[in-house]
């Protein structure tokens, strides 16, 4: 007999009644992962806020400076900039309570390693609107590591490294996502003449262990020179240095740069560009960082729109590292940016059943970030995706900006990374998006059925979606209803489907619902908004526990 067989039956017995005495309650859970309780907001670190201008390093690059290089061929009052603007940790611990008063549990920042000190002079020229452009462009993003043992000079204060900002950020309420990089260094090649520290890596005690000496990848020679064998001999992503995942050195290195982070406090890790090496080395990295940190939370970046591509990263036998929701992002775009779109775009993408993930619960989700186009949304668009991002599974994410609007609809080199500063963040509570992100990010940060729940969709069509999130381990039983309405007048909602019976609260106000056996909810929802009944009770109504006990045994991918 199988064990989905099993669960099946088990879940007739109980719904028909027929038995013995109380058995052990079944458990009801999306993710048991603790980090799934934390809504995250991502800053660009350099580009929040300038809190020690100190640090800002204003003359560093002599012939190449880095400070402020406003990008070329701007339409008049937009900008762009691929030099440093100063944002640095004071400004992120400064405004810990802006954030976590949104109602965000935790702060994914860029990546903190050491960075080159001149602007690169390879490569194509950036301009307005360019892509894979990198002349003239410095590492104000953090993403062009040559020393990850070492914390580049623009981000601390006094007083402020970076065991001292995760541990004041931890007593502000909030956990340290650190953006972490393996499978790439710095622009290492087609430079007119070698530049210092480009296509360089250095080790804890600052001795130069690899260098690409300026060299395209095929003429490189790992076999005869040791300052080559850091690297794969063949080019990958632009310019740069692309390290040898079946070097040992290599992983060897990158777990002792980044076990030292997470040692300084660092609650977890987004890996950028995970799919450009191979999941051997992921899985040999998260198994020598989870030895000492165990159940240490990490999640991917491939930037992949096929969910059988990424999903292998999420298999415990790769590593058992989440992925940012890429699948479900493409249909958020497609919903959320064009108003009277149907929601019954976003069902494929959850891959509640058999799907390719191990954990379709832990996944981060997510709308526009920096290597993309933001978000190119109306208010009520950003308020409607919001309201789905914060009650739908998976953890959601938020990119800095995007709960004012910030940029919209702005790519890489025309805006999307740009300077938002002090004088925003205090006038956010202006914007009707902040407002409503903080109402809903809020209510999950209160709920668990909507943090860790089970997703059980009842309807989703046009301007309406219904669905349950329901919670049940141990004492901990919560069943909630969620009802979005993303049209321009107000819903009627009729729900039957599953209903348990009982006194269903409102927790966005309006009274509360007595639903007899068999019976049913009706609400009323306005426009661009959305409500949420709770019914704090075991799930004891026959479909409910059927269909919960099916997404209990096929939650995830049906042979891993």
């Amino acid at each position: 007999m199988t064990r989905r067989t099993v669960l099946l039956a088990g879940a007739l017995m109980l719904a028909c009644s027929c038995a013995q005495a109380a058995s052990t309650t079944p458990e009801y859970v999306g993710t048991d992962a603790p980090f799934a309780s934390n809504a995250i907001y991502f800053v660009m670190t350099d580009r929040f806020v300038n809190g020690d201008p100190s640090n800002d390093q204003r003359h560093q690059g002599g012939a190449h400076p880095t400070f402020d290089i406003p990008v070329s061929g701007a339409p008049k009052g937009e900008s762009d900039n691929i030099g440093y603007l100063g944002g640095d940790f004071k400004g992120v611990l400064d405004n810990a309570d802006y954030i976590r008063d949104m109602g965000f549990g935790a702060v994914w920042i860029t990546p903190i390693v050491d960075n080159p000190d001149e602007a690169f002079t390879g490569g194509d020229p950036v301009s307005w609107g360019s892509k894979f452009t990198d002349r003239g462009k410095t590492g104000f993003h953090g993403y062009w590591g040559v020393n990850f043992y070492k914390l580049d000079e623009h981000l601390p204060s006094k007083g402020l490294d970076f065991a001292q900002f995760t541990a004041k950020m931890r007593a502000q309420g909030l956990r340290t996502v650190l953006d972490i990089v393996a499978n790439h260094g710095s622009p290492a090649f087609t430079m007119p003449k070698a530049q210092p520290m480009f296509g360089q890596i250095y080790d804890k005690a600052g001795k130069l262990i690899a260098d690409e000496q300026n060299l395209p990848p095929y003429q490189l020679d790992p076999a005869r020179n040791p300052l080559h064998r850091f690297y794969h001999a063949y080019d990958d992503l632009v310019q740069l240095s692309n390290n040898d995942d079946q070097n040992p050195a290599v992983l060897d290195y990158f777990v002792g740069a980044y076990m030292q982070w997470a040692d300084a406090g660092a609650d977890a890790f987004r890996i950028d560009t995970i799919s450009h090496m191979s999941t051997t080395f992921w899985k040999q990295f998260a198994a020598r960082i989870r030895a000492k940190h165990p159940g240490f939370f990490m999640f991917g970046e491939a930037f992949d729109y096929s969910p059988d591509n990424i999903g292998q990263y999420t298999w415990p036998q790769n590593g058992g590292i989440s992925v940012l929701d890429f699948p479900l992002r493409g249909r958020i775009a497609d919903v959320f940016e064009h108003p009277g779109s149907d929601y019954a775009k976003l069902l494929d993408r959850l891959y509640l059943t058999d799907g390719p993930y191990a954990n379709p619960y832990e996944l981060v989700t997510f709308y526009d970030n920096h290597d993309m186009a933001r978000l190119n949304a109306t208010d009520h668009g950003f308020i409607d995706a919001n309201n789905w991002l914060f009650t739908a599974r998976g953890i959601p994410a938020i990119y800095y900006g995007s709960e004012t609007g910030f940029e919209r609809g702005k790519a890489e080199h025309e805006g999307n990374r740009n300077y938002y500063g002090q004088q925003r963040i205090d006038a956010a509570s202006n914007s009707p998006i902040y407002r409503q992100l903080k109402r809903i990010a809020l209510l999950r940060e209160k709920t668990p059925a909507l943090q860790r729940g089970l997703m059980l969709p009842i309807r989703f069509a046009g301007d309406q979606a219904a669905f349950y999130r329901v919670y049940q381990q141990g004492d901990a039983h919560q069943i909630a209803l969620v009802l979005l309405n993303k049209g321009d007048t107000t819903a009627q909602f009729d729900v039957g489907d599953h209903l348990q019976a009982g006194r269903w609260k409102p927790v966005l106000g309006g009274a509360a619902i007595n639903v007899a056996e068999g019976g049913s909810l009706h609400a009323s929802v306005a426009a661009h908004d959305v409500q949420v009944y709770l019914l704090d009770a075991a799930v004891k109504q026959a479909g409910l526990t059927a269909e919960l006990t099916r997404l209990m045994e096929e939650r995830g991918h049906p042979e891993r």
